[in-house]
């Protein structure tokens, strides 16, 4: 087997150096750079390439596979947003989310101590797998993701009917790609509905990319990286290294690029009977 060169690409995700870390930018998506990255991998003898990423890195890999099919190409999910199709699990969301919580323990404290409604905005354009999860784990009082339609007039009904009951702060996660248009937006039509209340916001950011990546991110990277080179060296090409039911499972690359992964229903219905 010739050499393997390894590729990521996209967002950065805590837990890309447990898999193996190297840095390129969005050129591999245009024809022009994906030719001039062939004539590298062939000057070096590359005829293997890992790749490690989210969707848009997956799209631009399945292209330079149909134009150059002589490099064997495997993937490995790597995406904050825990987005991708074909596999439970991608490397940097178990962090991030961990991020997340860390940060809104510490929103909770100074909300209850001042009876502020806070709206906190995480990472999520198209998924609402951050939001969802931390705002479970977080207790919190709402959580709007994209995946389920935003009704003002119930958000501030709640906020009214938890004052009532001396419940008077509260947590709202809110996913960026929420429809009305992020916490920001948010809460300004809440306060202006509610102008008599102490309403903030704060946009979380970039932190959810940093940080030392959690145990399970970097188990979880390891073993798919394991299994990446496991899966070259027997000859196997096209595929992506998943994680399912806590097992590695491969499937065709260009399977999980064209379909949708969906948010867990249970978990949405957990949300809303959670919800106080």
């Amino acid at each position: 087997m010739k050499n393997i060169g390894v590729l990521t690409s996209g967002g950065d995700a805590p837990g890309m150096n447990a898999a193996i870390r190297a840095i390129v930018r969005k050129k591999f998506l245009e024809k022009k750079h994906r030719q001039k990255a062939y004539k590298n991998l062939c000057s070096k003898d590359i005829g293997s390439l890992i790749v490690i990423g989210g969707d848009g890195t997956f799209k631009g890999a399945c292209e330079f596979k149909n134009e150059y099919p002589d490099i064997n190409i495997i993937g490995i999910p790597s995406t904050i947003d825990n987005d991708l199709y074909g596999t439970d699990y991608t490397i940097g969301f178990d962090t991030a989310c961990n991020t997340v919580v860390e940060a809104v323990d510490k929103i909770r404290d100074t909300a209850s101590s001042h009876s502020r409604i806070f709206f906190v905005e995480v990472m999520g354009r198209d998924a609402g797998y951050i939001a969802l999860y931390t705002g479970i784990a977080n207790g919190a009082e709402e959580i709007l993701i994209p995946e389920t339609k935003t009704n003002i007039d119930d958000l501030v009904d709640n906020i009214k009917n938890r004052w009532r009951i001396n419940k008077k702060s509260s947590i709202i996660i809110v996913a960026e790609g929420e429809e009305t248009g992020g916490a920001v937006k948010v809460s300004q039509i809440v306060k202006e509905k509610l102008p008599d209340y102490e309403i903030r916001y704060t946009i979380l950011g970039h932190i959810q990319r940093g940080g030392n990546p959690t145990m399970r991110d970097r188990l979880n990277a390891s073993r798919m990286g394991y299994h990446a080179v496991k899966s070259l060296i027997i000859g196997e090409d096209k595929i992506m290294i998943g994680i399912m039911n806590d097992q590695i499972v491969k499937i065709p690359l260009e399977r999980a690029v064209k379909n949708f992964k969906a948010v867990d229903k249970d978990l949405i219905e957990m949300m809303y009977i959670l919800a106080i």
